[in-house]
């Protein structure tokens, strides 16, 4: 029988989506573009901050549900911070300790906004030691590992119940193309575009699912190769999307295509982005950008009209010391002029 603690957790996370707005989907137009309408789906205005913020309140149901998460026990979880910061969110929201097993690069903003929510981090030097640290950490304390990667794709109701991929469609009903040339979403657990894909394919909509992938990940080659063995030697520079092994949640059959993106030319489509819409997005959001305008080019040289979709995954507000530091960028990326001369 579920105890009265689960009953009360799961009521606490129903009553915090109820009191939820839903995200805005921001259109805008170029003018080199005639007859394509570009839409950003704002997900950084969610109370933990990114996109995150869903897949957090579905893990936390999906690990009450099955009877994982337990009153004063701690969760853990694996995380290049975004994820993170909205699973600290809901476990303050709970009353749980909560522990972030993280790359020790992770941007210092993210680190304060875990600390904010009431928990706590623990850091690892090679991203591939996320995994087993955290399974570690559970066992020694008796507590829940998330495992974000392994059940992003199965905690969320990928048929409707006002996830990502029905809001998109309902969002856009109005709109002179109310169905979508295609969706483009980068990929870090692979959940967003697991479910994505199986709803464009569940309602039979004529929409292509094109995911973008940064350097220094595998979800590309995987595509292509279908070998589940393949790693990485080192992360992705792009926080929250790219992973150095095949996760368990990424479903390559629901994807339509896929595309390597340089990390320079995430840079450079984040920065010209920042100028259309007049907000910072984050790095991940870039990557998302770059994608969608080679998806515009190839549409525009072929005469053709529609709509195109991505998402605003969190704000570039979380990243002053890194991917907003001209010399930290300069560091880490060169000179991503050329990049800049391609989207101009």
């Amino acid at each position: 029988m579920m105890s009265n603690w689960t009953r009360h957790a799961i009521n606490e996370i129903n009553a915090d989506f109820q009191r939820s707005a839903e995200t805005h989907l921001i259109r805008f137009r170029l003018a080199d573009y005639p007859g394509i309408g570009f839409y950003l789906k704002d997900e950084s205005t969610h109370p933990s901050g990114s996109l995150k913020h869903r897949l957090a309140r579905s893990l936390f149901l999906y690990g009450l549900a099955n009877g994982w998460i337990k009153e004063n026990r701690p969760v853990i979880e694996a995380s290049s911070g975004s994820t993170a910061v909205s699973e600290a969110y809901f476990a303050q929201l709970l009353g749980l300790p909560f522990i972030a097993v993280m790359p020790a690069s992770t941007a210092k903003r993210k680190i304060a906004q875990i600390e904010f929510y009431g928990g706590q981090c623990h850091f690892v030097a090679d991203p591939c030691e996320l995994y087993s640290a955290s399974a570690q950490l559970a066992r020694e304390l008796d507590g829940h590992f998330m495992d974000q990667f392994t059940y992003a794709e199965r905690a969320t109701d990928w048929r409707g119940n006002n996830n990502i991929a029905e809001s998109i469609f309902r969002q856009m009903a109005l709109e002179p193309f109310p169905v979508p040339h295609t969706l483009i979403m980068s990929a870090g657990t692979g959940g967003t575009s697991a479910t994505l894909g199986r709803y464009i394919r569940y309602q039979g909509f004529a929409t292509q699912l094109l995911v973008v992938d940064p350097e220094h990940s595998v979800f590309f080659d995987y595509w292509h190769s279908r070998d589940a063995t393949l790693r990485s030697p080192r992360g992705s520079l792009i926080e929250g999307i790219g992973r150095p092994r095949v996760e368990p949640s990424f479903m390559p059959d629901v994807i339509d295509e896929i595309m390597k993106v340089p990390d320079g030319a995430t840079l450079a489509a984040m920065r010209k982005l920042e100028q259309i819409i007049g907000r910072k997005p984050g790095a991940s959001t870039g990557t998302n950008f770059w994608g969608m305008m080679q998806v515009a080019k190839r549409m525009r040289a072929r005469g053709e009209q529609g709509s195109l979709v991505t998402l605003m995954c969190d704000s570039g507000e979380r990243y002053p010391d890194s991917y907003y530091d001209e010399s930290w960028v300069a560091r880490q990326f060169g000179d991503i002029s050329r990049w800049q001369r391609e989207l101009e």
